[in-house]
């Protein structure tokens, strides 16, 4: 049995307590106030469940994450990058962003971004605590990702392409910039193959923890715009 959040105060249960089976499954119910939210990601935990389920929260073991300076970037890509025929920004539509990643995948139809937890992200937007990264062609949004900035650590949480390679572009484009600044680690909670491609890897629970210990109370100076 996984212990139930009653009320908005109630703190999460250690993360070492999260199930083996599913991965990381520590603690349902509770809310998606920015409270919460913060308290959760400052603990190595997230929320992930879909439409008409109580709110689940995860820490799985092991944990997937990229650091930055060891991002891979292919061939292929490489020459997509020169061609300069798009723009990438921070922040200038977070709403349209977390809406493109909440809309229906092709493969099965479904989304895990509820109409709450959109609002509970825009609120952590407003708060300059969750960001966007957008790439743009022609002047149109074609692809981004989101997440949460604490520290020198990025906690990403989805990521959207309606072009080739367009998730692609913003995630090593993203990823260069907070190296330049300094950060640590990103967050990318669950492995999988688009993510592996791109060098993430994954390391334990117990590391994940340390990178928290060591850097989520670091401080940061800079603007969320891309150095030209």
């Amino acid at each position: 049995m996984i212990p139930w959040l009653q009320y908005s105060t109630e703190p999460f249960p250690p993360i070492d307590h999260a199930l083996d089976d599913p991965n990381g499954l520590l603690a349902a119910g509770g809310d998606l106030t920015s409270t919460r939210l913060i308290s959760a990601y400052r603990s190595g935990i997230f929320p992930w469940y879909s439409p008409g389920e109580p709110i689940l929260w995860w820490s799985p073991n092991p944990r997937c994450v990229v650091k930055p300076d060891q991002i891979h970037i292919s061939r292929s890509m490489r020459k997509r990058l020169k061609k300069k025929d798009y723009a990438v920004c921070f922040d200038r539509n977070f709403p349209a962003v977390i809406e493109a990643c909440s809309s229906p995948r092709d493969d099965d139809g479904g989304t895990w971004i509820t109409e709450e937890m959109k609002q509970s992200y825009c609120d952590l937007h407003n708060k300059g605590i969750a960001h966007s990264v957008e790439v743009y062609i022609d002047g149109e949004l074609v692809g981004g990702l989101y997440g949460l900035a604490m520290g020198k650590l990025f906690f990403g949480e989805s990521m959207f392409s309606r072009a080739r390679d367009a998730s692609k572009i913003a995630f090593i484009k993203m990823v260069e910039q907070l190296r330049i600044w300094g950060y640590a680690l990103i967050d990318c909670q669950v492995s999988n193959d688009h993510l592996f491609s791109l060098g993430a890897e994954e390391i334990s629970r117990s590391e994940f923890q340390n990178y928290l210990t060591l850097y989520l109370d670091e401080e940061t100076e800079h603007s969320w715009q891309f150095d030209e």
